[in-house]
């Protein structure tokens, strides 16, 4: 299989491996661009093309195509945050980020959903984003659907998707295909540990190797640790080196200049980077207010072997339950299926010893569902907050109040009637107290009564949103709809941060829409500019 960017890299792009080296350094350029995820690698590649100087900085380290090879034990240490071990303060919460170049695009499971209309509606009432509505939003989906090869997925879906499929038609629950960003895709169902085969159009394969070829510069394993910050300009960006291992600093210094800085590190790091510098917050907004889709999963059993490893990860969905509740009435849910891997599987599970064993020896024929929650709209879902450790790293404090606990029983109940009405045998929530049902009736009574806390319940969430929310006025938001920082005039922050909630669907395409409408003023303004200064 070839690796078009390890080719790229022979035939002269400009890349630093942070690790290799051996004294301090400084590096210019017009715009820095802190992190290469969705957010990040949509600007370097509109930055780069309107004429513009860009230097992309990455954390974690550059594992192309010849590096995936499918496996967990690889994957998980080098490609995400922690580990794939990221969790709240109070460890209720199993966060799953990406960590390497191109971010969460390399390690996603492709779902590609524009922000649904409810949310943009609510957007501009509530958040005074009038600008965002439907219909101007609309061509800048377009764009990057176009970009990155989003379409329905056409084949057949897996028997983990199948079963969803198949319990939600018999309850007359309706279901949907889900779009996804790939490219002559092989069906393996690998896509979280990186593809093997160059289908995935993530920021690796498509505008990070197009910013190269124009002229950006790389620089990876190279943590930016804070921005010098004096009046309401931004002077420079302190870096350290890291080590091969991607964990511990070399004692290697970076300077880097510019003209302007974008941060695109996701919705814990680029809030976490803020506080680190000291930025400018007036009205005590930064860090809060940050949202996941708090997710609730059950597992069934079958007859037949299901093999969810086997397949694209995530092809049929249901939004019935988003639908048919207010958008800031009681907490809805998004239902789809996560795709199932051995160790995945057995560190989401409840259970020990003969338990846990006990469901891991049924895995071939276990299913599961989950229930992604929408929070941010209802006057109680006030989200989490991101803070520092005492060595400066990010840490989020997500606390689940009783409006997120109902919304998680009906969730469970939805999740369990599917299940059974699809064929399962036996059904669980992943929950520590539970023993599982082995009917509809015995879940439906059992589920009642099932104590729902932190800890004991199991959630998990693979979208942050939100800390560095946009609006319409500083005392509101962090950041302008154009995601320029309302007090520091060369800073803007171009990630999932900005949301002023949770969307109720997968993030990525709202990213990727969003950025590239910001990305493109930012690159008029920035040319602009420079034009003026070369006038003058």
């Amino acid at each position: 299989m070839r690796d078009p960017f390890r080719e790229g890299l022979a035939a002269g792009w400009q890349y630093i491996d942070a690790s290799e080296l051996t004294a301090d350094k400084e590096l210019e350029a017009d715009v820095v661009v802190v992190c290469s995820g969705a957010g990040g690698g949509v600007t370097a590649e509109l930055l780069t093309r309107a004429g513009l100087k860009v230097l992309i900085i990455e954390e974690g380290p550059l594992r192309t195509t010849r590096d995936f090879q499918m496996k967990e034990a690889e994957a998980y240490p080098q490609l995400y945050q922690e580990s794939a071990s990221r969790k709240t303060a109070d460890k209720a919460i199993n966060i799953l980020q990406g960590r390497c170049v191109g971010g969460s695009t390399t390690v996603n499971w492709t779902s590609s959903f524009r922000t649904p209309p409810t949310t943009l509606n609510w957007w501009q009432s509530a958040h005074g984003l009038k600008s965002l509505s439907v219909e101007a939003m609309a061509p800048w989906f377009l764009m990057m659907e176009r970009r990155l090869n989003v379409s329905r997925w056409s084949h057949d879906p897996n028997e983990n998707n199948a079963a969803l499929a198949r319990g939600a038609t018999k309850l007359g629950i309706p279901i949907e295909v889900i779009p996804r960003n790939v490219k002559a895709c092989w069906n393996l169902g690998y896509c979280g540990m990186g593809c093997p085969t160059n289908a995935k159009q993530s920021m690796l394969l498509t505008t990070i190797p197009n910013s190269l070829f124009l002229g950006a510069m790389l620089v990876s394993r190279l943590r930016a640790e804070r921005l010098e910050i004096s009046g309401n300009q931004i002077k420079s960006l302190k870096c350290v080196a890291l080590k091969v291992d991607g964990l511990n600093t070399s004692g290697i210094n970076v300077t880097v200049r510019a003209r302007h800085f974008v941060l695109a590190g996701g919705a814990i790091n680029s809030p976490a980077m803020l506080l680190r510098s000291k930025a400018p917050d007036p009205h005590s907004l930064l860090g809060k207010r940050t949202f996941l889709h708090p997710t609730l999963v059950s597992s069934g059993l079958f007859e037949q072997a299901i093999n969810g490893y086997s397949g694209a990860p995530q092809s049929v969905y249901s939004d019935h339950f988003l639908d048919n509740v207010a958008v800031n009435g009681p907490l809805g849910f998004k239902l789809e299926v996560p795709p199932l891997h051995p160790v995945l599987f057995s560190t989401t599970l409840q259970g020990f010893g003969g338990a846990h064993a006990k469901l891991m020896k049924n895995f071939a024929n276990s299913q599961t569902i989950l229930a992604l929650v929408r929070d941010g709209f209802h006057p109680q879902s006030t989200g989490g907050q991101v803070r520092l450790r005492s060595d400066g790293s990010a840490l989020l404090d997500y606390k689940l109040n009783d409006t997120y606990w109902e919304a998680a029983r009906r969730a469970l109940l939805a999740m369990a009637e599917i299940q059974f009405a699809a064929g399962a045998k036996w059904v669980t929530p992943v929950h520590e107290a539970s023993a599982g049902y082995n009917t509809w009736a015995e879940a439906k009574k059992g589920l009642a009564d099932l104590p729902l806390e932190p800890l004991l319940c199991r959630v998990v969430s693979a979208h942050v949103m939100g800390g560095c929310g946009m609006s319409n006025a500083p005392e509101r938001g962090v950041v302008s709809d154009t995601g320029r920082h309302f007090q520091i005039d060369n800073l803007s922050v171009h990630d999932g941060s900005v949301f002023p909630t949770s969307i109720g669907a997968n993030p990525q395409l709202s990213i990727y829409g969003l950025i590239a409408r910001n990305a493109t003023e930012l690159a008029k303004t920035l040319t602009r500019q420079a034009k003026a200064v070369n006038l003058q």
